[in-house]
C-alpha cells in the first residue's frame, strides 16, 4: 500500500521536560483517568502483559467508588466476578478479621458497602506487583497526537487516523508520551474531543452540541460519622454560608424531626427521620468499637454514612428554566469549576443542617480525606477545616459518550434482559463482556425534549423498558466510529441516555473497564487495531479472569466444570442448545434496590430450580448436533470443523469448536 503519514496533535502545548517523574517515553496503553473503569482496565492489562500508564487528575483511584464517595455498591445483578469479585471480597475479608459488617446499607443487610480509605488501600494493592501499571496522579491529558493515514495512489481512503500519543500535564511539567492506544476512562470522557472521536453530549451529537442540551445532576458527597462524645469545636462551624435558608428548606423535604422511619416499602415516604437516612448509604465504622449492620434493630447503631441522597446539584432546584445540568457543564471546563463548587457548597449546608436543624451529634469524618479541593479554597477558615475532608472530587452521573458503529438502545437493553423469560430464550448479546442489572436511573433531565430523538428513545421508556433482571453489554460499544487506537471505558459508552442511566453504577463499570483492557492488551500483543480484534479472544481472556458472561446458568455446569467457560460461549455465539432452558418469568426491575433479594417469585424460582437450564455436556454429541455444530461454526468463521471420529461428548465438541473460533 503506498501512503503517508501524517501526525497531527488535536491541541498543542508548549513542552516542559520533566525529570522529577520516573516515566517511560512509550507506553503500549495510556488510560486516562483511575477510576472504577481506568483502574480496571489498568489491572487486567498490565496482567496480559502490556506496558500500562494511568493518568489520574485527582490524588486518588477509585473514581466514583472512592474518590466521589459513592462506596455503596449499586449493584442488583446477585452475582459479582472479575476484578470486581476480587475487590469485594478483599473487602468483606478485611472487615470480616475486624469482626465486622459490610453490609450496612439500603436498610438491607445484604447489600455492600465499605469506607473509601479501605477501598483505596485495597484497590491500590491490587494495581500493584510484578506487572502493575504505572499510575501517575494530579496529571492530566490535554493533548492527544494522532496519526491521519492519507491516501497517495487512491487506496484505503478510508482507513480512520489513529491516535499514538498524549500530551499530559504533570505537576513537574509537561510531557509527550506516545503509545498504541489510549482508553478514555474519564469521567466527563474528556478525551474524546480531544481524540477527534464521534461523540454526544445530552441529547446533542457532534459535530452539532448544543450547549443547552441537558444532563444529570452530579453530588458532592461527604462520609459523616457520629461523635457520642460531641462535636469537636473545629468540625461545627459558627456560620452557615451564603445561600444556606435556600438549602435549608430543601434538605427538609428529605430529613427531619419526626419524618418517616422507613421499613421497605417504596417509594420512600418523605422527609425521613435522621436515622432512616443514616442507613440509607450507611457505612462501616473502623475507628468505632463494636459492629452493626443494616437489620433494622441496628439502625439506630449505625455511626457512618455517606451523604448523597437530597444533595443532587442542581437537585430540585432549576438552572435557569430546566432541571438537570447544561451540556456547556461537560464542554465548558470553567463553567464546570463554579458548578462543581456550587454543588460542593450545597452539600457543606447539610452539614450545618443536621448540626442546627436536626440537633445531631455528626459532622465530617476526619478519617477519610484530608485535601483542601480547589472548589473550597475561597471559604471561609471554618469551612475550609470541614470541606478538606469532603471527596476530592464530585460524583458525576453523565459524560459525554462516544459514538461507536452501533449505539446500544433501551430497548435493546430491554430485550436482552427478557433473555429466558417469557419464552424468549436465547436473546443475549454475541459480543458480550459484562453482566449488570440497575433500572434506568436518571436524576432529572428525564422527560421527551431531553430524549435522543434520533435513536427512538422516549421519557415513556424509563418504566416500559427498564430491564427484567440481568443485562449484558456488548463491545461493540466500547469502539468509537471514526478514531482507531482509542477505546472507551466508564461512562462514555456509544449508548443512549437511557442506557447510560443503568450502565454508569461502580460495578457495571469495573467490569467494562476490565473488558476494555483485555480488548486492548490483545490488540497490542497481535499488532492490530481494537476494532479489529475478534469479540471471542477478549471473551475468553475475560473468562479465564473469572468474568462470567453468559446469562444462562446450567444445573449440570457448575462454575467449577472443564467446560464451564466454553458453554459460555457456546451460549453466546448460539453453537449447540442446551437440553433444556431456564424458565424464570419476567420480573420488573423496580427501584427498590433489594429487588433481586427479596422479590418473591425470583425467591421462588431459584427454589425450584428454575433460574438454571441443563447442557447435559457428558452426554454424547448426536448425530445430528454435530451437523448443527459443524453448520454454525462455517457461518461464523467461513471455516469447516473438523471434530473427531467417533463418540465425542457435547463438552467435548464446544471445546473443539471455541478453539476453531479462535485461531
Amino acid at each position: 500500500m503506498c501512503r503517508k503519514i501524517l501526525c497531527v496533535f488535536i491541541a498543542a502545548f508548549t513542552l516542559i521536560p520533566s525529570s522529577a517523574i520516573a516515566l517511560q517515553d512509550h507506553y503500549d496503553i495510556i488510560i486516562a483517568g483511575a477510576g472504577t473503569g481506568g483502574i480496571s482496565a489498568a489491572i487486567q492489562a498490565a496482567s496480559m502483559g502490556a506496558e500500562v500508564l494511568v493518568v489520574e487528575p485527582s490524588s486518588m483511584l477509585g473514581g466514583q467508588a472512592i474518590a466521589a464517595g459513592v462506596s455503596n455498591m449499586d449493584d442488583l445483578s446477585a452475582q459479582q466476578s472479575g476484578i470486581y469479585a476480587d475487590f469485594m471480597s478483599r473487602v468483606e475479608e478485611y472487615y470480616a478479621l475486624r469482626g465486622k459488617s459490610i453490609g450496612t446499607s439500603y436498610w438491607d443487610p445484604r447489600n455492600l458497602a465499605f469506607e473509601p480509605h479501605i477501598g483505596r488501600r485495597i484497590l491500590a494493592e491490587m494495581a500493584r506487583g510484578e506487572d502493575a501499571p504505572d499510575i501517575l496522579y494530579n496529571s492530566e491529558i490535554i493533548g492527544v497526537g494522532r496519526e491521519e493515514v492519507i491516501s497517495v495512489s487512491g487506496e484505503n481512503v478510508s482507513e480512520a487516523p489513529r491516535v499514538n500519543s498524549a500530551i499530559i500535564r504533570t505537576p513537574e511539567g509537561m510531557r509527550n508520551i506516545t503509545c498504541k492506544i489510549i482508553i478514555d476512562a474519564t469521567e466527563y470522557g474528556d478525551i474524546l474531543p480531544l481524540a477527534g472521536a464521534d461523540y454526544r453530549a445530552g441529547n446533542s451529537i457532534t459535530p452539532n452540541i448544543n450547549p443547552s442540551a441537558m444532563i444529570q445532576d452530579i453530588t458532592w458527597t461527604a462520609v459523616i460519622r457520629k461523635y457520642p462524645g460531641g462535636i469537636p469545636e473545629h468540625l461545627r462551624p459558627k456560620s452557615p454560608l451564603p445561600g444556606y435558608d435556600m438549602a435549608r428548606v430543601n434538605y427538609a423535604n428529605y430529613v427531619a424531626k419526626g419524618g418517616s422511619t422507613f421499613r421497605g416499602e417504596y417509594p420512600v415516604k418523605l422527609p425521613v427521620d435522621f436515622i432512616a437516612h443514616n442507613v440509607y448509604r450507611g457505612l462501616p465504622d473502623s475507628f468505632t468499637p463494636g459492629n452493626f449492620d443494616a437489620n433494622p434493630d441496628n439502625w439506630p447503631s449505625i455511626t457512618k454514612c455517606s451523604v448523597n441522597w437530597g444533595n443532587d446539584f442542581p437537585g430540585q432546584q432549576k438552572l435557569g428554566t430546566k432541571y438537570g445540568l447544561p451540556a456547556s457543564y461537560l464542554e465548558d471546563k470553567n463553567q464546570r469549576k463554579r458548578l462543581e463548587r456550587d454543588a460542593l457548597i450545597k452539600t457543606l449546608h447539610f452539614i450545618y443542617y443536621i448540626q442546627n436543624e436536626l440537633g445531631e451529634s455528626w459532622s465530617v469524618d476526619e478519617n477519610e480525606y484530608d485535601e483542601l479541593q480547589e472548589a473550597a479554597k475561597d471559604l471561609p477558615d471554618e469551612w475550609k477545616v470541614i470541606a478538606r475532608h469532603l471527596p476530592p472530587v464530585p460524583y458525576v452521573r453523565e459524560s459525554r459518550r462516544g459514538v461507536g458503529e452501533k449505539t446500544l438502545t433501551s430497548h435493546e437493553l430491554y430485550e436482552n434482559s427478557l433473555s429466558y423469560k417469557e419464552g424468549k430464550n436465547n436473546n443475549e448479546f454475541q459480543d458480550a463482556i459484562a453482566i449488570g442489572c440497575y433500572h434506568l436511573d436518571l436524576h432529572h433531565t428525564d422527560i421527551d425534549a431531553d430524549m435522543e430523538s434520533d435513536l427512538s428513545e422516549k421519557a415513556a421508556h424509563i418504566e416500559s423498558h427498564r430491564p427484567r433482571g440481568n443485562f449484558q453489554v456488548p463491545m461493540n460499544i466500547l469502539l468509537p466510529r471514526n478514531v482507531d487506537g482509542l477505546i472507551l471505558a466508564e461512562k462514555n459508552l456509544s449508548m443512549s441516555r437511557l442506557v447510560a442511566g443503568a450502565l454508569r453504577l461502580q460495578p457495571i463499570t469495573m467490569m467494562t473497564g476490565q473488558a476494555a483492557g483485555a480488548l486492548a492488551a490483545i490488540a497490542i500483543s497481535r499488532n492490530i487495531q481494537p476494532r479489529n480484534v475478534k469479540p471471542i479472544l477478549v471473551q475468553s481472556a475475560l473468562l479465564n479472569s473469572g468474568v462470567n458472561l453468559s446469562l444462562c446458568m446450567y444445573s449440570d455446569v457448575p462454575p467449577e466444570h472443564k467446560y464451564h467457560r466454553d458453554i459460555q460461549l457456546a451460549n453466546l455465539y448460539r453453537l449447540l442448545e442446551p437440553k433444556t432452558f431456564p424458565a424464570m418469568v419476567s420480573v420488573d426491575v423496580g427501584y427498590d434496590i433489594t429487588f433481586v433479594l427479596d422479590n418473591p417469585e425470583w425467591v421462588k424460582e431459584i427454589a425450584e430450580g428454575r433460574d438454571k437450564g441443563t447442557f447435559a455436556p457428558d452426554e454424547p454429541l448426536s448425530a445430528e448436533d454435530r451437523k448443527s455444530l459443524a453448520g454454525r461454526v462455517k457461518e461464523l468463521t467461513g471455516q469447516e470443523l473438523s471434530l473427531p471420529e467417533g463418540n465425542i461428548t457435547r463438552g467435548e465438541a464446544v471445546n473443539l469448536a471455541v478453539r476453531a473460533m479462535m485461531n
